[in-house]
């Protein structure tokens, strides 16, 4: 009898090894696909305030020329719904992983040829429009990814640690922040100026191909969760046996916004904080960091403190997102809305005294409180839909909320700074970060619930 429970013991200490194992191997191929993912999309926010003025808008004063490049960047948002909602339509019918791997082989190909895009003095408007367009097939494939990478590791992991596990996906975010301004950081260092403004600052973007190999790793070698696999059963026997349970039969877009329309819309309020913010926090602030009238820092500086504040960003998401798997989701998530809406009147006064640290500090506290946010959202979202509409449902809130709150963040950042003073900047930050508040608090905590509904 003895010899029989130290087999079984054995075989389950056998099987939770293997769980974390899998688990392991999920969470880090999450966070190398939307680490690449984010880091092409995050590209273009880098390039929109450094490069793409005079590159694509040359006949514009340096006002109007930022206002127009970031413009282009609002198109990768405008689409971003778009992509939710079609990668979320096939992401709830053949699965998390088919998706997410079509989403990152767009998204690949997308940057690729961006670096390869010729400028308004070789082929004229048309570059703009172009650059446009593929903009908007990243938006499409960023509207794609987050959904699938998300749902790949949040219905994977034990149920008492799917905000961490989730944070390794949402990790994604501020590592993609890091790659991209060390990419642009080592190009303009090893090239000089006018190299980097002439074919410098392409480097980047081609090498975004690396994420097509992503893709195929993680079709060939990742399994696809366990509770899209129940959802399939339950369809395979409704095919087999009309009594049993009713499964989606029209396209689960409409079924999440038919069954769900007030959380995808308190959803997308509650990223609303996230979006104006981080956007401010690392697109429009390399372009007042380092404008000659204001603090004067060097690009390079600007680049640098951005790149140090997101690292510091990672461990406050973990730390977060393990907190709200032992505390609850809501209550981490709020206070972090609080303190965004604070410190946005701190961080402008920071970067204004021209000191290097200073504007470490500032940006990193903005970007700490957003941790707080951005870290258990993945578990949050998870859990507020169920199986058959999951991956429409919680993609549609985030990017919603993404379109609403970051496509023109950058640019209404510009025009308040330009226009009136950069204390305005700051009130737009902290009345994103209330109306956060407000939203997350009407939603219901959902920490522990099961994903098998």
């Amino acid at each position: 009898m003895s010899s029989e429970v130290e087999t079984n013991a054995a075989d389950l200490s056998q099987a939770e090894a293997h769980l974390k194992s899998n688990m392991r191997t999920v969470a880090f191929t999450a966070l190398a696909g939307t680490s690449i993912e984010w880091y092409d999309f995050f590209l273009y926010a880098t390039a929109a305030a450094l490069v793409f003025p005079a590159a694509f808008f040359p006949d514009a004063t340096p006002a109007v020329g930022l206002i127009l490049s970031f413009s282009t960047f609002a198109f990768g948002f405008i689409a971003r719904p778009v992509g939710g909602i079609l990668f979320g339509h096939f992401g709830d019918r053949i699965g998390r992983k088919r998706t997410l791997v079509l989403a990152l082989v767009l998204m690949g190909i997308a940057s690729t040829l961006i670096g390869l895009l010729p400028t308004y003095a070789t082929i004229g408007i048309a570059a703009p429009i172009l650059l446009s367009v593929l903009r908007f097939a990243q938006g499409l494939a960023i509207g794609g990814q987050w959904g699938g990478a998300m749902l790949l590791v949040t219905e994977s992991a034990p149920s008492d640690k799917r905000g961490y596990y989730g944070s390794f996906a949402q990790a994604g975010a501020p590592v993609g922040v890091i790659l991209a301004n060390l990419a642009f950081i080592i190009i303009s260092a090893t090239v000089s100026e006018e190299a980097f403004m002439s074919w410098g600052w392409r480097v980047p973007f081609i090498a975004s191909v690396i994420l097509i190999g992503i893709s195929m790793y993680i079709q060939l070698h990742l399994e696809e969760t366990e509770a899209f696999k129940e959802l399939e059963k339950v369809r395979e026997a409704h095919h087999h046996d009309d009594a049993a349970v009713p499964v989606v039969k029209r396209s689960p877009v409409i079924e999440a916004l038919a069954k769900y329309p007030k959380t995808i819309a308190l959803a997308a309020g509650a990223f609303l904080s996230i979006q104006v913010c981080f956007y401010i926090l690392i697109g429009f602030i390399l372009a007042y960091g380092s404008d000659p009238g204001g603090a004067a820092m060097s690009r390079d500086q600007v680049l640098a403190a951005v790149l140090i504040a997101s690292a510091i960003q990672i461990p406050f998401q973990t730390i977060a997102a393990s907190y709200s798997d032992r505390h609850g989701r809501r209550g981490v998530f709020m206070l972090g809305a609080v303190l965004m809406g604070i410190w946005s009147f701190v961080l402008f006064p920071l970067v204004d005294t021209g000191n290097f640290f200073l504007a470490i500090v500032g940006i990193t506290g903005g970007l700490g409180a957003l941790g707080m946010m951005y870290g258990p959202q993945a578990a949050f979202y998870t859990e507020l839909f169920s199986t058959e509409v999951r991956y429409s449902g919680a993609s549609l809130g985030y990017q919603i909320g993404a379109i609403v709150g970051g496509a023109f963040a950058p640019t209404i950042a510009t025009i308040l700074w330009t226009e009136y003073a950069i204390i305005w900047v700051s009130v737009y930050m902290a009345v994103a970060s209330f109306a956060s508040l407000l939203c997350v608090w009407r939603l219901t905590e959902t920490s522990g619930n099961s994903l098998s509904a």
